[in-house]
């Protein structure tokens, strides 16, 4: 009996031994699990840190007025309205019967006040250019903006009992019908209440609207989209799209076949929408069906984690002769990334998009421009800015700065540039015929620390040398009424005193806005040490100042105010520069050692204004940490800093030496703007080393630095942004590989005698190199195939392959880490039922 009793414990402490075992991982797989922990960690700590996007609130006060739903409706639950800006109650059926404006879906409390107060105001720096023919650019320069808008807009709303339609295809479907049904219904109603003003007596004028601005947010502008190839819809009801962080290309995350199929579905028509239709013959039909529409997609940026930029791009699907896509980072006026919900009230976005709907109405008629052309150039006008959406320093005979076209010759400049470049109004009166307040600068950089009424000539044969051919000005004075830039053939008191063969270019137009930070604050009421951050940028390369012998800069004179301080000191920098000499190039292996080490750059003074940063891998992959430290300022013998020290010349330096500004190119989401940049860290929106991923992944960055002062620039990558940008950009893939490693394992335990646990299962998928290799090497064989048969062009291969690989790694210690936890929840609930029976 004692013999048995002891034979049995052996057996329980064996099984006991057994089942630890088969708990214990082996060390490459604690290693691997403690790397997704401590990943998960970092990523976690990114994505939980508030963010501060800057964004001011848009207040709004609504009525919403039912529109009455006809009988046959497939889809009764959802609910059409008619949006009232007003908290005081009035007739619903009388504000129905003077219904005259022009209706649009959606943005309706700021649009309205913006009828109520006007256009913007006109500034006089370079705008955009609209790039829709093949192998040249348009210059949109003609298209005037209107002086007073022309009609109001009618905003509607349709209520569609907050469906998730992000999951669910038939979802999807429900509300493209009712979506069509409301358009239907919108303009039925506009006849409606026509009849009923005529009815009354009442005057009418004006033509009844025959399309509706569709304005959609996320799964919203797909449905607008998808209602506009609708057979149900009325011919040419729909004309203009606007979208706020929509995926286009695919749900961002397709959990049903259904949702797949249908993005799949309408795209293909979208993209046939937009071809000649020809019979199998090829003879001609008809133009293409959605040749009068037009799509923009504005994207919010890096904070946006629901829907990335590259899922809101609509390149093979709408053409760019007929819609482009915009981030809210590079928008005129707005600067800004936003969250998915945030970009529906961030006041600044809504304002410019107020003003671009209503300066699409035509004076003549009240209603939209028919032509496409027209539309999109005032879309391409009002959203963009004059910066360009990618950047190519060398790559052109000019750089995207410059104005598209230029004077050959300075003989034709007569005639040619009164076509290339407009002067300033002739309101802006100038005093250039006083030769004693002229100054003629003797070395490459200028600087202007003060309006001082002056005119600043520059010699660009003798300091253009040397191969300092490119020239770039950075200031925060107004263009035309602050300052002026003139190219000379020769010198002059005024323009007047040259040959009439020999007129002088004025390239003040050529400025480009670019966003500026709040100024420093003032030490003192007017202090002329501040240095306000600068507001706009000009450059000029060789090809523009071929011809000419001369650059001025001429500045206006302040302003006296009597009884106030003067404003603060105006800033100006302007630099004849090789490009060369400020290229800095930072490899895959400099960028992952930064990890541990920063790499420190030291900028000593009279450096390049102008910064080219490359970075190998794309800051949406690896953000980095960007620090620059104001490390001296021509100040050191001054004796100011006797009693001071370190930390005086820091402060005392950042108040002469004008805030830095960054501007970041991504092949996939454009621009991405970060004035004040003392120390940010740089992420773009972008998704690298992707199969649909093609052409280059590198980010550009424009660093423009004060001249005058010295930099400690410090890079290093951010650990915690790379951790979260990982996960939010390849978290699809991850999940797929969890799903194949499940089933590697079952499949290893199926074959496997004696059927090993499945830990030991899920472990065996490392082992090197069978079965890793193969495991790892099929996807990625695979994906290249399906490439080649959809005739795709491939993907980078080492970052391709780099990333699946961290994928699949990741896959495994996910599923490992699970198995870990089920485990120790199986032990601890089996201890506990022990206990409390004994």
């Amino acid at each position: 009996m004692l013999n048995d009793m002891e034979n049995e414990r052996r057996n329980n402490n064996k099984n006991e031994d057994s089942r630890m075992r088969g708990f214990r991982p082996s060390l490459r797989g604690m290693m691997l699990v403690v790397t997704v922990i401590w990943i998960g960690v970092a990523a976690l700590y990114g994505l939980l840190n508030p963010i501060s996007n800057g964004c001011i609130m848009t207040y709004m006060y609504p009525t919403y007025i039912p529109i009455s739903t006809t009988e046959g409706v497939s889809s009764a639950k959802y609910g059409l309205y008619l949006y009232h800006e007003g908290w005081k109650k009035i007739d619903f059926t009388e504000h129905l019967k003077k219904l005259n404006g022009i209706p649009v879906r959606s943005l309706a409390a700021e649009c309205d006040r913006a009828y109520q107060g006007g256009p913007l105001e006109r500034t006089f720096y370079r705008e955009a250019y609209l790039a829709y023919k093949e192998g040249g650019n348009t210059e949109i320069a003609d298209i005037q903006l209107p002086n007073q808008y022309a009609n109001r807009l009618d905003w509607f709303a349709v209520d569609l009992e907050g469906e998730h339609s992000a999951m669910d295809g038939r979802i999807l479907e429900e509300h493209t019908e009712y979506v069509v049904y409301a358009i239907n219904r919108i303009l039925n109603q506009y006849k409606e209440s026509h009849d009923a003003r005529e009815s009354d007596g009442a005057a009418t004028t004006g033509s009844l609207p025959r399309s509706v601005i569709l304005i959609g947010h996320s799964m919203g502008g797909f449905v607008a989209r998808a209602a506009t190839i609708h057979p149900r819809l009325r011919r040419s009801a729909v004309e203009t799209i606007l979208t706020l962080s929509s995926p286009h290309q695919s749900p961002p995350l397709a959990l049903q076949p259904s949702l797949g199929d249908y993005y799949k579905s309408i795209n293909q028509e979208w993209r046939k929408g937009y071809e000649v239709q020809t019979t199998r013959t090829g003879r001609y039909v008809s133009g293409p069906k959605l040749s009068n529409v037009i799509v923009v997609s504005i994207s919010g940026g890096f904070n946006d984690y629901q829907v990335r930029s590259k899922l809101e791009s609509l390149d093979g699907i709408v053409p760019p002769t007929h819609g482009f896509m915009i981030s809210s980072t590079s928008m005129k006026n707005v600067w800004l990334s936003m969250e998915h919900q945030t970009i529906l009230w961030c006041n600044q976005l809504v304002v410019q998009v107020s003003h671009t709907l209503l300066s699409l109405v035509d004076s003549r008629t009240g209603q939209p421009f028919p032509d496409t052309q027209k539309r999109l150039a005032i879309f391409t006008k009002m959203l963009h800015s004059g910066i360009p959406q990618s950047f190519n320093w060398k790559m052109q005979p000019q750089s995207p700065w410059s104005a598209q076209v230029l004077a050959k010759d300075v003989k034709d400049t007569a005639v040619s540039q009164v076509h290339t470049l407009s002067d300033c109004p002739s309101g802006f009166h100038w005093n250039d015929d006083i030769l004693e307040r002229d100054l003629y600068i003797q070395t490459t950089t200028v600087t202007i620390l003060a309006m001082d009424g002056r005119r600043r000539w520059l010699d660009i044969q003798k300091l253009g040398s040397n191969g300092k051919s490119h020239f770039i000005f950075v200031t925060n004075l107004a263009p035309c009424s602050g300052v002026r830039i003139h190219l000379w053939p020769q010198k002059g008191k005024s323009s007047s005193d040259l040959p009439a063969g020999k007129r002088v270019l004025e390239v003040t137009s050529k400025m480009v806005q670019i966003p500026a930070g709040p100024a420093p604050r003032q030490v003192e009421p007017g202090s002329q040490t501040e240095q306000a951050p600068p507001s706009a940028v000009l450059h000029l390369g060789p090809e523009e100042m071929h011809g000419f012998r001369f650059l001025t800069i001429s500045v206006a004179p302040r302003p006296t105010i009597s009884g106030r301080p003067p404003p603060a000191t105006s800033m100006a920098v302007g630099q004849f520069f090789n490009p060369d000499e400020g290229e800095i190039d930072f490899t895959p292996v400099s960028m992952l050692l930064s990890i541990h080490s920063h790499k420190d750059i030291f900028l000593k003074e009279d450096h390049p204004l102008a910064f080219n940063l490359s970075f190998a891998i794309s800051l949406g992959l690896l953000p980095v940490t960007f620090s620059l430290k104001t490390a001296g300022c021509g100040i050191k013998d001054s004796g100011l800093l006797d009693e001071a020290g370190d930390n005086g010349n820091t402060k005392l330096c950042k108040l002469r030496c004008f805030p830095p500004v960054a501007l970041a190119w991504d092949p996939t989401s454009g621009l991405h703007v970060f004035p004040n940049l003392y120390s940010e860290t740089l992420v773009v929106d972008s998704s690298p080393a992707l199969r649909t991923s093609t052409g280059a992944e590198k980010t550009i960055v424009f660093l423009l630095l004060d001249p005058h002062c010295a930099y400690k620039a410090s890079i290093a990558v951010s650990v915690t942004s790379a951790a979260s940008r990982f996960w939010l950009l390849y978290f699809s893939q991850i999940a797929g590989f969890c799903v194949a490693v499940v089933f590697f394992a079952l499949m290893r335990q199926a074959h496997a005698r004696p059927i090993p646990s499945i830990l030991k299962a899920v472990e065996s998928n490392l082992r090197m190199p069978f079965p890793f290799l193969p495991f790892v090497a099929v996807p990625i064989l695979l994906s290249l195939f399906f490439s080649f048969l959809v005739s795709q062009p491939f993907p980078p291969f080492s970052s391709f392959t780099i990333v699946l690989i961290i994928c699949y790694l990741l896959a495994n210690g996910i599923v490992i880490l699970l198995i870990l936890v089920s485990q120790l929840v199986f032990y601890v609930a089996a201890y506990l039922h022990v206990f409390i029976k004994t």
